[in-house]
């Protein structure tokens, strides 16, 4: 009797196809159920009247021919029909209901068991084999057969995501030579708005310096106008507290630290300062005090300038000393531009005459531009990002719970970067034609960058107290991203939470283990602090939110307000055109105008950040998640805290931004995407 039972087990199986309008597909596909002792042959399941439409559902029975036991895993196959093209599905989900079985099987296996897919499928992949059930940690998993099919996953991973090296020295890359072999579920649209590049395109053929700031107004004024923030840097730009205002909130807020000690190669006297300190204070005293920031840009020293129309760029590598006054406002007070010191290498001061002080603070910003450009934006942002997916996808199956919380932050990484070196690192990119850096210099610069990012660095409580920037009153930056980090972290710690009851787990997970050890031996090798192992939950939560926070928050501060303090090129200029003057007092107005980068050169760099900085049209705000598995009861529960705390950040910055005559929107959670999309 328990023979024919056996050989009579039927289930009835729905396969469900994603509603959006690209998701079904003309292929044929084929289905197995295993289980823990056997599995039923492929059955059909779109023959006849059922077809694989977007949102349809098509249901199949299916049979049994002998035991089947636990019901573990569903396979699926596309076949391309002859004559119809082989087009990707995305499939949600298989619901799978056993209709009889064996004597016992009812109790063990639920009456509707759920199979998640969420992705796209392909012919190429062959059989794609869906897990019902929760996340899990492999110490966790019951079934030896779905240990052996966490570890296959794995393994194909391996072969399908590769390491490249890009640069010497900087973390590596996903190895592609086309976009296509990323796939789809790696693969992404970006739709921005139309963006108004009319006025810059017709500039192209002007390989000389701009004729006269009134001539840059010109154009300034078609391209610009709309941006009330432009339209405050162009006003504000001349005046030191702007100056010192935009290395706490303009777009490279990472750079500027206090210092109790002046660098050895900072060829300044307390005599030389005197004038410029409170009334009865000596530097000596202000270094005590903690009123003393410094900028110092040596990670440019030495690195070789791009030539750029044929005529040879310039770039320093200025030391920069900063000062908070009694009015708390933090204002350059010397400026040397290059690191040697030396009689052809003056120190430059407030009481200077005019435009020998405003060209030292360009020159400043000249070179943050570079330092923004590729450390700040491409290497902590994109090439982080990239890292720790390609790691992710290689080390962490489907079903490990970092996996499915960190893969919405950080899936776009591969594709925005690739277009990115394909593009704009590449021969007759902006680097190449418009950047003081170009693609001579990229390795230089991206491989003495990465050795001096600290693991502290990347972590913001860490950084903001290190650099001493957490209590200044006007840094916009350092308050809204402690906000924030400290909303990611509490629900990464309470995701943490449901998975690891102890410390000893996290050291016992290996699949995690092995993800750090890729990241690091893929990644930041030379560089301090980088954990080894992940010993406690306390370091698996910080990681993963540090990871988080680079590809959203980080990005949106560093990106989204570049063209914001670009688009008036003398306060953000790519380039400069002659060396740095080796004396003081021989600068006119005329002259600063023939330091500036090129028309043509200025309008690329110009059109290629407009372009960059449009927000998606399908934008996925901050900690928004379209993934099923963060609708089970108990991520979702955790999903609605952290929406409901980000939403009370942006409220509270919101308001305050309403009464600050320059608002910092950047980081209002609203405004912040999930991951790096462009």
């Amino acid at each position: 009797m328990s023979d024919m039972m056996a050989s009579c087990q039927e289930f009835e199986v729905t396969v469900h196809t994603s509603p959006g309008p690209t998701c079904g597909t003309f292929n044929r596909l084929w289905l197995n159920l295993i289980g823990s002792q056997g599995e039923t042959p492929p059955s059909s399941v779109n023959m006849g009247d059922h077809r694989l439409l977007p949102g349809s559902a098509c249901p199949v029975r299916v049979q049994a021919s002998g035991p089947l036991g636990r019901l573990l895993l569903v396979r699926l196959r596309l076949e391309a029909q002859t004559g119809f093209p082989n087009l990707d599905w995305h499939c949600s989900r298989v619901e799978v209901r056993r209709l009889a079985g064996e004597p016992g099987s009812g109790s063990e296996d639920p009456e509707l068991q759920v199979f998640l897919c969420d992705r796209w499928l392909q012919t190429a992949n062959g059989g794609v084999e869906l897990r019902s059930g929760k996340l899990c940690l492999l110490k966790d998993e019951t079934e030896e057969k779905l240990k052996q099919q966490r570890i296959k996953q794995l393994q194909h991973q391996h072969k399908l995501l590769r390491w490249q090296t890009f640069v010497d020295g900087a973390p590596h890359c996903v190895d592609l030579k086309s976009l296509s072999e990323l796939g789809p579920n790696l693969s992404y649209t970006h739709k921005s708005p139309s963006i108004n590049l009319h006025y810059l395109k017709g500039f192209t053929g002007r390989a000389e310096a701009w004729a006269s700031f009134t001539e840059l107004e010109t154009v300034f004024a078609h391209s610009g106008l709309q941006n009330s923030t432009s339209r405050f840097v162009k006003s504000h730009w001349m005046e030191d507290w702007f100056f010192g205002y935009q290395c706490l909130n303009g777009c490279n807020p990472l750079l500027l630290r206090q210092t109790c000690l002046l660098p050895p190669n900072l060829s300044i006297t307390s005599d030389m300062l005197h004038p410029f300190l409170p009334e009865g204070s000596s530097l000596d005293q202000e270094l005590q005090k903690g009123t003393i920031y410094l900028l110092d840009y040596e990670v440019l020293e030495g690195i070789p300038a791009n030539v750029i129309n044929g005529k040879k760029a310039y770039v320093s590598a200025p030391l920069c000393l900063l000062h908070l006054n009694q009015q708390g406002q933090l204002v350059p007070v010397a400026i040397q531009l290059q690191q040697t010191p030396g009689p052809q290498n003056p120190v430059f001061l407030p009481s200077d005459p005019g435009c020998d002080w405003l060209l030292a603070k360009i020159w400043v910003h000249s070179a943050d531009f570079q330092c923004h450009q590729l450390v700040s934006h491409y290497l902590r942002t994109h090439i982080l990002g990239e890292l720790c997916c390609v790691a992710t996808m290689r080390q962490l199956s489907n079903v490990h719970p970092l996996h499915q919380l960190l893969m919405p932050h950080i899936w776009t990484s591969p594709q925005i970067n690739f277009q990115a070196r394909e593009f704009l690192l590449a021969p007759d990119g902006v680097f190449d034609k418009a950047v003081g850096l170009g693609l001579e210099a990229l390795p230089v610069l991206l491989s003495r960058a990465a050795e001096r990012i600290s693991y502290h660095s990347l972590c913001v409580p860490d950084d903001v107290f290190d650099r001493g920037v957490d209590k200044l009153p006007q840094s916009y930056y350092a308050q809204d991203a402690l906000k924030v980090w400290d909303a990611l972290h509490r629900f990464v710690g309470s995701w943490v939470d449901l998975y690891y009851s102890g410390d000893r787990e996290v050291e016992q997970d290996s699949e995690l283990q092995n993800w750090i050890t890729d990241i690091n031996a893929h990644g930041f090798t030379h560089s301090p602090g980088f954990p080894q192992s992940l010993q406690t939950k306390a370091d698996v939560s910080k990681f993963a939110t540090m990871v988080i926070y680079s590809c959203s928050a980080l990005h949106a501060a560093v990106n989204f307000s570049q063209l914001d303090f670009g688009l008036w090129m003398p306060n953000s200029p790519a380039y400069m055109s002659r060396p740095p003057p080796q004396v003081k007092g021989a600068v006119t107005e005329d002259d600063i105008m023939s330091f500036l980068p090129d028309v043509n050169a200025t309008c690329r760099v110009l059109s290629t950040l407009a372009q960059l900085l449009q927000p998606t049209i399908n934008f996925v705000p901050l900690c928004h998640y379209k993934e099923a598995v963060f609708r089970d009861d108990a991520h979702r529960r955790l999903v609605q805290e952290v929406q409901a705390e980000l939403k009370t950040i942006s409220d509270a910055i919101t308001q305050r931004n309403s009464q600050l005559e320059l608002p910092y929107p950047y980081l209002c959670p609203g405004h912040i995407e999930n991951s790096v999309t462009i």
